[in-house]
């Protein structure tokens, strides 16, 4: 009580200016200190010609071509403005060429997907946008994140590119089948047809040429090898999660199944219990496992039949029961790897 009455005494005598300013010297020290602490940390907004790069906590930005010359400049005037860390939102592959070479200079770059910078703008209430806004806001999100654990492995990076290119031509396979259901002209027929065998000799050749090009790296033979000793995985379902899930056998299936966007999720509010449903994940990924899924659950691994019949039974929709084979197949492949030992019924994961 008299250190109170004391204080007081003091602030009246010397007037309140002299304890607001000593109180705000050291609110700016606290700030200074945080500024130094903060990751330098920079944004890029992705066009397919034009870069827009923000550097976080100061009004620096500026924009480069999306090509070698421009990415020289960036990484020179990302360097000089002290600039570690650098995030950039997925572009449908124009952010490619730029992330390939800031890593190879030594920048730790982070590739965000565009819910992240987005969740992040509606956090903070930000409406405007345009492109510096964009890469403004890439940057404060970059600064808070997380780094990621490891660097990526730039060997998977272009095996990835290689096996887009023969998922984009199963697809043409999937609507050049789908248009000759309605073609009945027997000139059209043929033509139809021949584009569909052409485009699987395409495919056959180039999944050789991207396992020959696998099996030039021990260690992701020996992963591939694993992978393909459970049954109901065959070499182009092991590709897919060889190549689009570097993280397996590092994973809990927890983490694994949230990561193939094959897991679960509840929907419930007090006393409203909803309906789980998967979400979000690597897209490819999961098509991959899904449609290895059915052959699997119906004829070649006897956990998966066993299973899909269970849930059947119980009354699940097909879709369902797949999906839950699907979740399964990902779970034995992440458990060999993580073993590392082949397949085995007695040691398989419940």
């Amino acid at each position: 009580m008299w250190l109170l009455v004391s204080w007081i005494a003091i602030g009246l005598f010397i007037g309140p200016g002299w304890l607001l300013e000593h109180e705000g010297s050291h609110h700016k020290e606290g700030t200074t200190k945080m500024e130094e602490s903060t990751t330098h940390a920079a944004g890029i907004d992705t066009a397919k010609e034009v870069l827009s790069v923000a550097v976080h906590g100061g009004d620096q930005s500026f924009e480069v071509e999306n090509l070698l010359s421009g990415w020289r400049r960036l990484a020179a005037s990302l360097a000089a403005a002290g600039v570690t860390r650098v995030g950039i939102e997925a572009s449908g592959g124009y952010e490619g060429g730029v992330v390939r070479h800031l890593r190879a200079v030594g920048f730790t770059v982070m590739v965000l997907q565009p819910v992240q910078v987005k969740a992040y703008a509606r956090l903070h209430l930000r409406r405007a946008k345009n492109d510096t806004l964009d890469a403004q806001m890439i940057a404060a999100c970059t600064a808070v994140m997380e780094p990621p654990q490891a660097a990526p492995d730039e060997r998977l990076a272009e095996l990835a590119e290689n096996l887009t290119f023969i998922e984009q031509v199963e697809e043409d396979i999937a609507r050049l089948k789908v248009r000759l259901e309605h073609v009945h002209d027997t000139r059209l027929r043929h033509v139809v047809v021949a584009d569909i065998a052409r485009l699987k000799r395409r495919r056959t050749a180039e999944m050789i040429r991207i396992v020959k090009a696998l099996r030039h790296h021990h260690d992701l033979a020996g992963r591939l090898d694993l992978v393909r000793s459970v049954p109901g995985i065959g070499e182009r379902t092991a590709l897919a999660l060889i190549i689009r899930m570097p993280e397996l056998g590092r994973l809990s299936r927890e983490e694994a199944a949230a990561l193939a966007g094959l897991a679960p999720f509840d929907a419930d509010s007090g006393r409203h219990k909803g309906q789980r449903h998967i979400a979000g994940g690597r897209a490819r990924l999961r098509c991959a496992l899904y449609a290895a899924s059915l052959p699997a659950a119906f004829r070649w691994n006897p956990a998966l039949v066993s299973l899909y019949r269970r849930l059947v039974d119980a009354g699940k929709p097909h879709k369902l029961a797949l999906t839950a084979c699907a979740r399964k197949l990902l779970i034995y492949a992440n458990a060999v790897v993580q073993r590392g030992s082949p397949w085995s019924p007695t040691t398989a994961p419940p």
